[in-house]
């Protein structure tokens, strides 16, 4: 195909094949394959992006194409040429043109072979090693004053060493003027002046980045040879592969052999390929002694500068090796800074090359770059040499001297440092490698184990002189995490003591580096301090962490002392303030990219619970469900609390009285009791004694809820009401009005209390009012449980003009009642304000009563004992207000409930 710029070019018509001298000045015959276009496989893919690119040859003076063996450049530019008007001469340089007079006899006899021939005027070499710069004038001379330029690709110009040739042909080039497009293909950089070039606007340029295929490309390519290939497939490849054209095509051929090359071209061992001995033979095995031993030596390193690579190959001579390298596209990656990379599949074939050339060398050259490593602070580095050469003391004491035992707990890097540390065997027994594997056990919540590990780890430590201080403080660390997955705040605080003494020996740049240790640490406390009910110290701590600066190593810590604040907003009734925390804390987590869910999950328990109490049950379920997975929560007993919490009110709200208890109980075992994770399960098991017809046991249950806790308290109080005391209920409250600090959800529910009491005395006007303070209070959070739960004495009152247009629109469906002045509406209809939800058991015996069927019929119906009916019966009268059958399946029909 002709591109748009090379249309511009007049058609000639020269000859096809002019007349050629039968040797070069050596004597020997031109070979006429160095002159033809090399030929394209069926499977060549043309990328039109790289021949727009290579347009710009016809604008510009100088072309380079510049790529590694097997980058495409031969064939690329070779279609391209195809595809222009002549003249284009094609030349493939060979060894033996390092000699001038050699170089340039070619040269001439590929403009010949074009139909661009020279003039006798010109002449030709008539000795190898050098050429009359008259020869080169006259040349330049007559190209200049061609009409159509000749475009002369020297296809394996590195080959051309010659520092006098490349001067040569700058010379001509130069002198030729618009006569001459060069077009240089070539693995390494050219002898010419590039920067020259650039500098004016003279310059294409294709690299190995541009000569790289896409995964796009590949998917083509591969179909090219028969395969098809998934996207995401293909950019796991072209990742492997660095987008290289020989190995994408090498693996394709290999494929074609394989019973399944999609599972090939995942998991094929570059060792024992073709590719392999593409790269053995093109690079490795090109290079002098010195240079393949170093290469060998580097492949156990995900990257190296030249220091690094000395301290391997025990010599000094590393550094201009791997400038030489790079420049000569050996598969040898800049990366900046003086640091390299190998290609992943040239490193690959060396590592499998090393094991057989030099057996047993590995392991020491991964211990000699971990000990280069290490105080140079690359620590992610030195514990992987460290670990791969099996030295676990050098690898643990690495992480514990850095102070960067706090990373196996951010999220972020703690899969890595697992990942490091899962071979490590019994036979490391330093005190590091302790504190290495109480943390791995820690985190997993392995209790026991890890608890003895760290008392192993804290021995060892007492026995050394002097202590270091990094290693203290990293077992202050994993104290405080003990005592907060073990329920115990006494031990939490004894172990931030610790740590605020040991904050002074540690050196600030280690502290600097690694604000993780801190957050974690008043993470762990303020978890601690909540679980034993002091809200206010928790909060303190909590509060601290939240603020941190928000780097990437504190993000988990953030994200869970944000979640903890959220559960002590909502046990103080704020669900407002509680959903806020809760998703900003999931926003933080999000931002930074932690896999969700993440941490306890703590955050997600308490958007359940205000999605429970704003009457949003499938919402609740489905973040419950979110949380389910999470192992750390489990043992966890903040968070266990939390869940049980959620769990048990979501039940409750569904009719399930009997399941809420079983799931009230947060069942972790803790060294001291949580006062509000105890209240919280015995209003649970109180609320289902009452539903249960057992007014007796549900007020004996209620002594066990705690009056320090507000929330609690006033639905203790509820409780009361409806268990018969409400001089018991009232009193309740009374006790805890004074206490400041508490949110909507204890007002909006204490005033309904006080609005059941005085409407059951009898006191209307006292109990409307306090129902519109509930409202008021109720409608800002869209609380809407505690209406849904207050019973049917509400519901006359939410009817009445006043109260039902502050509960329209957010608690009960409807019109609004019709205002003063205003054309009388449609009436109301008779649903009810307030739902009333009936388990599914209790919907089953109410279908039944509604049929006028015996208490013994139903139980035989419903293949469930007399005693069970009767105590859903209980249940189905309390929850719709009435004593009888029959005003049962009357009220039933009125909340169309039948």
């Amino acid at each position: 195909m002709v591109s748009a710029v090379a249309e511009t070019y007049e058609n000639a018509q020269g000859p096809t094949v002019p007349a050629i001298p039968c040797a070069d000045p050596l004597g020997d015959p031109f070979l006429r394959t160095r002159f033809a276009l090399p030929a394209r496989p069926a499977t060549f893919l043309r990328r039109q992006r790289l021949v727009q690119h290579l347009d710009q040859a016809l604008r510009t003076p100088l072309t380079l194409v510049n790529g590694a063996a097997g980058a495409g450049k031969t064939l690329l530019a070779a279609d391209w040429a195809a595809g222009l008007r002549p003249p284009v001469a094609w030349l493939t340089v060979e060894v033996g043109d390092r000699r001038p007079g050699v170089f340039w006899a070619y040269v001439l006899q590929a403009l010949r072979a074009c139909g661009a021939p020279a003039s006798d005027a010109v002449g030709a070499p008539a000795d190898a090693t050098g050429v009359d710069q008259k020869l080169l004038a006259a040349l330049a001379a007559e190209l200049d004053d061609r009409d159509r330029p000749v475009v002369l690709v020297l296809d394996e110009f590195d080959r051309v060493t010659a520092p006098e040739v490349a001067e040569q042909l700058e010379f001509v080039r130069h002198h030729a003027g618009r006569g001459l497009h060069l077009v240089l293909v070539t693995r390494t950089e050219p002898l010419v002046p590039l920067h020259r070039y650039r500098a004016a606007g003279e310059l294409t340029e294709i690299r190995a980045a541009d000569l790289a295929f896409t995964p796009e490309e590949a998917v083509a390519l591969l179909e090219l040879h028969g395969l098809s290939l998934p996207a995401h497939a293909a950019r796991a490849l072209v990742d492997r592969t660095r987008g290289w054209a020989a190995g994408l095509r090498l693996s394709a051929l290999a494929a074609r052999e394989s019973a399944d090359p999609e599972l090939y071209l995942k998991e094929f061992e570059a060792d024992r390929s073709t590719v392999a001995d593409f790269l053995l033979a093109e690079v490795l095995r090109g290079q002098p002694e010195e240079t393949q031993d170093l290469l060998l030596r580097v492949s156990v390193l995900e990257r190296f500068c030249p220091d690094l690579a000395d301290a391997l190959t025990l010599r000094t001579d590393a550094g201009p090796i791997l400038s030489g390298l790079h420049r000569d596209n050996a598969f040898v990656e800049h990366l900046g800074h003086s640091w390299y990379q190998l290609h992943p599949l040239f490193g690959e074939i060396l590592r499998a090359h090393l094991r057989e050339r030099l057996p047993g060398l590995e392991p020491e050259l991964h211990r000699r770059a971990a000990r280069w490593l290490r105080p140079s602070g690359f620590l992610r580095e030195t514990l992987a040499h460290g670990a791969a050469a099996g030295d676990w003391d050098f690898a643990a004491g690495a992480l514990i001297d850095d102070l960067a035992i706090g990373q196996l707990f951010t999220g972020l890097r703690s899969g890595d440092l697992d990942q490091v540390f899962s071979h490590m065997g019994p036979e490391a027994r330093s005190p590091a490698t302790d504190l290495v594997r109480a943390a791995h056990d820690l985190s997993r919540c392995d209790l026991d184990r890890g608890l003895t590990r760290l008392r192993h780890a804290e021995e060892h430590l007492a026995d050394d002189a002097p202590e270091p201080a990094a290693a203290r403080l990293s077992c202050a660390l994993l104290e405080a995490l003990a005592a907060r997955l073990t329920g115990c705040p006494p031990r939490a605080e004894k172990a931030a003591e610790a740590a605020d003494e040991l904050w002074r020996e540690v050196p600030a740049h280690l502290l600097e580096k690694h604000p993780e240790i801190a957050a974690l640490l008043l993470t762990h406390l303020g978890s601690a301090r909540l679980w034993a009910g002091r809200f206010q110290d928790a909060r303190a701590a909590l509060t601290a962490v939240a603020d941190t600066p928000g780097g990437a190593s504190t993000v988990l810590p953030r994200e869970e002392s944000m979640g903890h604040l959220a559960l002590l907003d909502y046990l103080n009734g704020w669900l407002g303030r509680a959903e806020r925390k809760a998703l900003a804390a999931l926003s933080e987590a999000e931002r930074v990219g932690l896999p969700q869910p993440s941490g306890s999950g703590i955050e997600r328990l308490v958007l359940a619970a205000v999605a429970v109490d704003r009457h949003e049950l499938d919402r609740a379920q489905a973040l419950l469900n979110e949380t389910a997975r999470l192992p750390s929560g489990a043992r966890d007993p903040v968070p266990a609390a939390g869940r049980a919490l959620a769990t048990a009110r979501l039940l409750m709200a569904r009719g399930r009285a009997r399941a809420a208890v079983e799931a009230a109980d947060p069942a972790v075992s803790a060294v001291e009791a949580s006062p509000w994770a105890a209240s919280h399960e015995a209003l649970a098991v109180s609320a289902a004694h009452l539903a249960e017809g057992r007014p007796d046991e549900a007020t004996e249950v209620l002594q066990r809820v705690s009056g320090d806790q507000p929330t609690c308290a006033v639905e203790a109080a509820a409780l009361h009401l409806a268990a018969g005391r409400p001089e018991t209920a009232v009193d309740l409250l009374d006790s805890i009005r004074a206490q400041g600090g508490t949110g909507p959800a204890v007002t909006v529910r204490a005033a309904l209390v006080r609005a059941q009491a005085a409407e059951g005395a009898g006191d209307t006007a006292t109990a409307r009012r306090l129902v519109a303070q509930a409202l008021l209070d109720a409608r800002r959070e869209r609380l809407r449980r505690p209406f849904l739960d207050a019973g049917a004495w509400i519901r006359p009152l939410l009817a009445s003009a006043s109260l039902h247009e502050l509960a329209a629109g957010w608690l009960t469906p409807g019109p609004l009642p019709t205002r003063r002045g205003e054309q009388p509406g449609p009436e109301p209809p008779r649903t009810p304000l307030v739902g009333v939800e009936l388990s599914g058991r209790e919907r089953d015996v109410l279908e039944r009563l509604a049929r006028m069927m015996s208490t013994e019929e139903i139980a035989a119906d419903l293949y469930v004992s007399v005693n069970t009916v009767k105590t859903h019966l209980k249940s189905v009268y309390r929850k719709l207000a009435v004593n009888r059958r029959g005003e049962a399946v009357h009220r039933a029909r009125d909340l169309r409930l039948l």
